[in-house]
């Protein structure tokens, strides 16, 4: 018979090896025992677990719910019971199944090279031994308990305590019976003894929506195979014009409700698609507790939110968005997470996932905890959601959010406020190793996706192989081209010949990196305004502000990225709580600037000279960048082969300029592409005569040849060279 400790143990919830003494046991001379722990149960019978057979009537030996038999066998078994308010149910005993993980996971969990730990841990229906159940896993190395709560045992922590496996830290347990959509948490009683908030799983697939927290039990989706076409749309020299959205305020159905992820597939990737975009990027996706961080401070990173449907539903949409040739980037939070009670934070009553020292694992700015990147099972966790997000769902690229903030140990913080790296210096050198890990490891198992970083500082090499230094990233946001030129257009016309420089100085540098030129929800939030009202001037000009702007970003070497609203010229600031303002499509104005965007996308896309070398110094060649007493730029782009090459110039002044003339390399014809002052995008239709120029043998701007036009105001115009 079972020690009374050991009974009182259990009854407390103070067990921390319940598999030592449940289920079935041979004692010291050798009899064997069945042994059950059911809070709440009046009769306990063990039936093998055919049901053809009653082994024994088990004792009661505590109040709280402990029973047990002597047996002469204790082959596979399963419970009877009669419970306290009458009911009967027949159950199997989770305490005679054999552990879960295998040597080899263990293995890798612990030397950190585990890529899939997604595989092992957190919620798997499977079953074992004939047995339908999920199987449950968790890293909590410093709990004293562990147990799976949930619909199936009334949230009762004292049901189902795991075990230990301590070579990993792994708390495990097999629950027959329980399957797919089953709400579940952690139960754990942390290193000091004390009882915790429960907690969601770290692993989960499908989350509950907020204010709920509770974790779903979900299939694991099938790794999808990767696609040639989309390796090829995602490459160096493919057009890559990507729509930013944020799911819950792109569009909104009556009652101010959220669409689903089917309405999604119908409606947002046909607007894509017409508009031209090649690529979706959304906001973060991985659940989330306030609506109000957009995403940006996740909780389930394993878990497509459930503000849209569910996991399924996604899948689909990402299915409609490869039928229709669009591809899918999403938003990826590796930099921070959280405080909220049933997230990472404290996971085992100790700082697992984040670090100790608020020096290191809390960040001012967003009050958020920060991964400990030194951990290996927190690099598991972060490379293996990853590889999840890439394969399990055919996602075509991750944009990393805050990689300046990972980089340096003295990000937003005083002298004083943060602690040097092993070599005395700021960098953070165990984000700087996981990122190169993670880019290395997405580059070899999926080398069809894209990563992209969001890296507000001059850190070299970000877009850089790791083999020379670099971090491993395919592409860098362009945050100093972006602030530059904002600053510029956004100045009354009068001024910016006196800070020329802010819209040239970009190409300084344009080919120090794989730059992505972003026009990002951060540039219409937190009284910033929207794009068309930081342009100057009255209405008219604001709109040829904008248009000729957009016509710059376009010609200007480098991927292109807009933030939803921005591409008909919205004008109020973005509000995630609402849907975009598309009533404002009926003003012709506003109509003529979603028109423009959709034809420079397409102009973008049929043009290689616009495309094909946007990371190549030989793909650019200036004519003009000094007029800045007009105001004018002008510059060449070139393609792969001799005959793709396109002249863009832009006048940012509201004046006509006739008998303008403009260098060019080559004799022939000059035929206008697109003019961002046509009437039909509500300009004023000024511009070359019949659409297209033949080059004269008359030098300018150190060439042979040039050309003659009449620059329109406030505009953007291409010209594409034939021979």
């Amino acid at each position: 018979m079972l020690d009374p400790d050991s009974i009182a143990a259990l009854a407390a919830g103070r067990h921390g090896d319940p598999f030592a003494v449940l289920g079935a046991h041979a004692d010291a001379a050798g009899a064997r025992w069945l042994r059950a722990f059911l809070p709440g149960a009046a009769e306990v019978e063990a039936w093998s677990a055919d049901g053809a057979r009653r082994l024994a009537v088990l004792a009661q030996r505590h109040e709280a719910g402990f029973f047990e038999a002597r047996v002469e066998t204790s082959d596979a078994h399963g419970w009877r019971v009669r419970w306290r308010d009458g009911n009967r149910s027949t159950l199997d005993d989770p305490y005679r199944f054999a552990p879960l993980l295998g040597e080899l996971d263990v293995w890798l969990m612990r030397e950190g090279t585990h890529l899939r730990p997604y595989e092992v841990l957190g919620a798997s229906p499977r079953e074992l031994l004939g047995v339908a159940g999920t199987a449950f896993a968790v890293w909590a190395p410093n709990a004293r308990r562990v147990s799976v709560v949930g619909d199936f045992n009334h949230w009762n922590g004292l049901c189902h305590p795991m075990r230990l496996r301590r070579e990993c830290g792994v708390w495990e347990l097999f629950l027959p019976g329980v399957g797919a959509g089953a709400r579940y948490k952690f139960e754990i009683v942390g290193a000091g003894g004390e009882l915790l908030p429960q907690k969601a799983d770290p692993y989960a697939l499908q989350a509950e929506l907020r204010p709920a927290t509770a974790s779903i039990v979900a299939t694991m989706p099938p790794v999808l195979a990767a696609d040639e076409a989309r390796k090829r749309a995602n490459a160096h020299d493919a057009p890559i014009s990507i729509y930013e959205v944020h799911l819950g305020s792109w569009r909104r159905k009556p009652g101010n409700h959220w669409l689903n992820w089917d309405e999604f597939a119908d409606e947002l990737v046909p607007y894509a698609v017409d508009m031209g975009f090649t690529h979706l990027e959304l906001l973060p996706i991985s659940e989330h507790p306030f609506d109000g961080s957009w995403g940006y401070q996740p909780i389930g990173l394993y878990a497509p939110t459930s503000r849209f449907g569910d996991a399924a539903g996604f899948r689909r949409f990402v299915q409609r968005c490869h039928a229709e040739s669009i591809g899918l980037i999403i938003d990826w939070v590796p930099a921070h997470f959280p405080t909220d009670a049933h997230g990472l934070g404290r996971f085992d009553g100790t700082p697992l996932y984040e670090h100790a020292d608020p020096r290191e694992g809390f960040h001012n700015d967003w009050n958020t905890l920060i991964y400990n990147l030194g951990r290996t099972e927190v690099k598991n966790f972060l490379v293996g959601n990853a590889l999840y997000w890439l394969e399990r769902y055919g996602i075509d690229g991750l944009r990393v959010d805050a990689v300046a903030s990972m980089l340096y140990r003295d990000y937003s913080r005083k002298a004083g406020e943060w602690l040097p790296n092993a070599q005395g210096g700021r960098e953070n050198l165990e984000a700087i190793s996981f990122l190169q890990r993670m880019n290395e490891v997405v580059g070899a198992q999926c080398p069809q996706a894209l990563t992209l970083a969001e890296e507000s500082t001059a850190f070299p090499a970000v877009s850089r192989p790791t083999w020379s230094g670099g971090l491993g990233f395919h592409c860098k946001w362009n945050m100093g081209w972006m602030h530059d030129t904002l600053s510029y257009i956004g100045r009354d016309p009068v001024h910016r010949k006196y800070h020329h420089g802010e819209i040239t100085f970009g190409l300084v540098y344009a080919f120090t990196e794989n730059f992505v030129l972003p026009i990002s929800h951060d540039e219409v939030v937190h009284g910033k305004g929207s794009m068309l009202a930081r342009m100057p001037g009255d209405a008219w000009q604001k709109f040829a502000n904008l248009r000729a702007y957009y016509g710059f970003m376009l010609g200007h070497p480098g991927k292109k990225l807009l933030f939803m609203g921005c591409e008909f010229a919205q004008g109020a600031e973005w509000n995630h709580e609402q849907s975009l303002d598309w009533h404002q499509l009926e003003i012709p104005a506003h109509a003529g600037v979603q028109k423009l965007v959709r034809d420079l996308n397409h102009l973008y896309r049929s043009t290689p000279a616009l495309h094909q070398r946007d990371f190549d110094a030989a793909g650019f060649e200036w004519i003009d960048h000094e007029d800045a007493a007009n105001s004018v730029i002008a510059f060449i782009r070139r393609g792969h082969g001799a005959d793709a090459l396109v002249v863009v110039i832009c006048n940012f002044t509201p004046t006509v300029r006739t008998g303008y003339r403009l260098g060019v390399p080559n004799p022939g014809l000059y035929v206008e592409r697109l003019n961002t002052d046509s009437a039909h995008y509500g300009g004023s239709n000024i511009g070359a005569p019949f659409g297209e120029i033949t080059a004269q043998a008359a030098p300018a701007h150190g060439r042979p040849w040039s050309i003659e036009l009449t620059l329109p105001p406030l505009a953007t115009v291409f010209f594409e060279w034939r021979r």
